[in-house]
């Protein structure tokens, strides 16, 4: 399988419908040359652009669902098309990913469990996702993530447990804090055998530098393949495959203790 993460630099004095139109010209490009293309978190804003989220917010089904569902079909691609900041009618603002089928139909849509922010910015601006998704594609099982929930290993866990073989985790992860990114990405690999496709943003959102360096790890923990700090589309060809033989070979998970209790005081 092929697959190419497009890290997307979110430029400040680029609207939000511009860089939509550019996005949904790169995966196009992808055409012939990638299975599966990822995206990264909140492109259309900027993960930090705290203030931009109820002005840009739309429905699920809104511009970027009919832009990137029209990109995938086009490219005749898997499409994980990063996250939006959802306006549910019923409801809060959610960080929101969307999946799209080779035929640009809305294979799984997932509402970021984990909020970033520590009772501020996107933790009290958008509500929490309660629901853990995957979605089957031909020859492996992906398992979504956005962003924060990387430190969460339980999250994964729990997608392991559903099935996940690839975790696709889509972010906007600032540079400060880039050593944590690619050691929790490579953990996150090491720990569940399977592969890590995570894919960031570059530029500069309010004023907070992005890590750029998207990275894909295999079921060893071993880099395939990484970005530098720049807008960048990093393409690497991994073996699904490799995933059931890794837990055959090292079981290890198969030694997972549930259900331990605390200490009794």
């Amino acid at each position: 399988m092929r697959a190419s993460l497009i890290q997307i630099a979110v430029d400040e004095g680029e609207s939000a419908a511009t860089r939509r139109a550019r996005v949904a010209s790169l995966v196009r490009e992808q055409a012939g040359s990638a299975d599966l293309v990822v995206l990264p978190e909140l492109w259309t804003t900027g993960a930090f652009a705290y203030e931009e989220f109820a002005v840009e917010a739309e429905p699920l089904e809104g511009p970027t669902y009919e832009a990137m569902a029209k990109a995938a079909s086009d490219a005749g691609v898997w499409l994980h098309a990063g996250s939006i900041p959802e306006r549910d009618p019923e409801g809060p603002l959610y960080n929101t990913s969307l999946i799209f089928s080779p035929s640009g139909d809305l294979a799984a849509a997932y509402r970021k469990i984990h909020r970033f922010g520590f009772d501020k910015g996107e933790a009290v601006l958008m509500g929490a996702g309660r629901e853990l998704v995957t979605v089957r594609l031909p020859g492996t099982t992906l398992g979504v993530a956005t962003c924060y929930d990387l430190r969460f290993p339980e999250l994964f866990r729990g997608l392991v447990d559903a099935g996940a073989e690839t975790l696709v985790v889509s972010a906007g992860w600032p540079e400060r804090r880039r050593a944590h990114w690619t050691l929790l990405a490579r953990a996150r690999a090491v720990e569940n055998q399977a592969f890590v496709l995570a894919c960031g943003t570059a530029g500069t959102h309010a004023g907070v530098p992005q890590a750029g360096h998207s990275i894909v790890v295999d079921p060893w923990g071993e880099v395939l393949a990484e970005a530098g700090p720049a807008e960048e589309v990093l393409t690497v060809d991994f073996d699904p495959a490799r995933v059931p033989t890794t837990r055959e070979q090292f079981p290890a998970l198969k030694d997972r203790v549930l259900g331990l209790q605390p200490p009794r005081r």
